[in-house]
């Protein structure tokens, strides 16, 4: 999941432009980034993060979707059984339906997150100006949700090869087509409710933790851009608080998505929280592999969102040399 001194600056592209350039090419540069600066920043953080993590994120899914205890000794065997088994490679097993996923997402999610500030910034009078909390939450609220609208099916393919054996999906399309074939297209959806539920917590508070964090920072050391490892903290801090929140129905999600491998009747997130917590209580169901992902999550985020203002500012540079040349 991906996602900045103070709020009208990065992720804010336009507003950071105006600083970097002349005064007399402010305009200019404004206008010359574009949205399609904003997609490929997003979907460069993304995959960078997520390739960083796939080992330990499939194992996490593996003990989500299982009744099986949670431990990081478990943990840690599985990993070791799966690299002895299948070899290095087998430890990304899924990474490339991830890839799929993951890059539109995060450049949705932060593109989106750009425009909802702007229009959220105008709409409540502080256009160029450091938005409201509740506003900042909101716009990071709204982000994740168009992104999760746009990618879930891929979502659904990530899920179901990180937990099966390659003879039963042996690629993207497969997986695609025997869901379609087997269990419906609706199929490609399951699970589509507690994610909403669980990302509109999760975006909003990261994204808000994170600017907040860049804010204050601003404030403190009077220096306009925060350090590259300054960065990666504030993400890490940022994706610690919003994984946390929303966790319970992330292994939700993940049940509902490999009910049809696992062999599990798990339809409505009510009955899947239900059957969870009767079955496996309520720390060790709903916050089974909570750990591992307070290890992997923060690194994710903290790659995303640093890589994303790193990225973000490079392009800008570029932009103003271009502008220079001229």
């Amino acid at each position: 999941m991906a996602h900045s001194v103070t709020d009208h600056q990065s992720p804010l592209p336009v507003s950071e432009a105006t600083v970097l350039a002349p005064s007399g090419q402010a305009q200019d540069l404004s206008s010359r980034w574009t949205a399609v600066d904003s997609l490929l920043c997003g979907a460069f953080a993304g995959a960078v993060a997520k390739t960083v993590i796939a080992p330990l994120d499939r194992t996490k899914i593996i003990f989500q979707v299982s009744s099986n205890r949670f431990s990081a000794k478990e943990a840690f065997r599985f990993i070791c059984c799966s690299y002895m088994k299948g070899g290095l490679l087998s430890l990304w097993r899924g990474n490339s339906a991830t890839m799929i996923r993951v890059m539109p997402y995060a450049a949705i999610q932060f593109t989106s997150h750009d425009q909802y500030k702007r229009l959220l910034g105008g709409y409540y009078g502080y256009q160029g100006q450091a938005l409201p909390p509740f506003t900042r939450f909101l716009a990071g609220s709204l982000a994740g949700t168009t992104a999760v609208m746009f990618t879930y099916p891929l979502d659904m393919v990530r899920a179901r090869m990180a937990v099966t054996a390659r003879e039963m999906y042996s690629n993207i399309m497969h997986v695609f087509m025997r869901i379609s074939q087997e269990e419906g297209i609706r199929t490609l959806y399951r699970g589509f409710t507690p994610t909403i539920m669980g990302v509109i917590p999760y975006a909003g508070i990261t994204f808000y933790t994170f600017e907040t964090l860049k804010k204050i920072h601003a404030e403190k050391t009077k220096r306009p851009q925060p350090h590259p490892h300054e960065r990666l903290a504030f993400g890490a801090c940022a994706g610690l608080i919003g994984q946390s929140a929303s966790y319970p129905l992330d292994v939700v999600r993940r049940r509902m998505q490999t009910a049809g491998v696992t062999g599990s009747a798990y339809v409505t997130v009510l009955g899947t929280m239900r059957a969870i917590v009767t079955q496996e209580g309520v720390i060790r169901g709903l916050y089974k592999g909570l750990s591992m992902n307070w290890l992997k999550g923060p690194i994710a985020v903290g790659i995303s969102l640093s890589t994303f203002d790193i990225t973000n500012d490079l392009l800008l540079k570029m932009h103003q040399i271009g502008f220079s040349a001229h």
